[in-house]
């Protein structure tokens, strides 16, 4: 089942403030999440927050971490941030 990438204006922005190495593996796990957006796995370390409606989930991408929601057959891309900064609002 292949899952539609959506970002939003957040995530584009703080996306297009890091570095372009980061950059780069980033993208590399964001295309992981087509094929599945539920279930971790070599490549691929996914948590759901369990009070979040909908639902969140948080994909690790080696300091920083990338929060979506999955609606449907789409994967809603909300933000990008360093390890530890940004859950408050979760």
């Amino acid at each position: 089942m292949k899952y539609k990438i959506l970002v939003s204006r957040t995530f584009q922005k703080q996306f297009h403030s890091l570095e372009n190495s980061v950059q780069v593996r980033i993208k590399s796990a964001l295309k992981t999440l087509e094929e599945d957006a539920f279930h971790s796995r070599s490549g691929a370390d996914i948590k759901k927050f369990s009070h979040t409606e909908p639902a969140k989930y948080r994909l690790r991408v080696g300091n920083y971490r990338i929060i979506y929601a999955v609606e449907h057959k789409t994967v809603k891309v909300i933000e990008v941030f360093k390890r530890g900064k940004g859950y408050k609002d979760l």
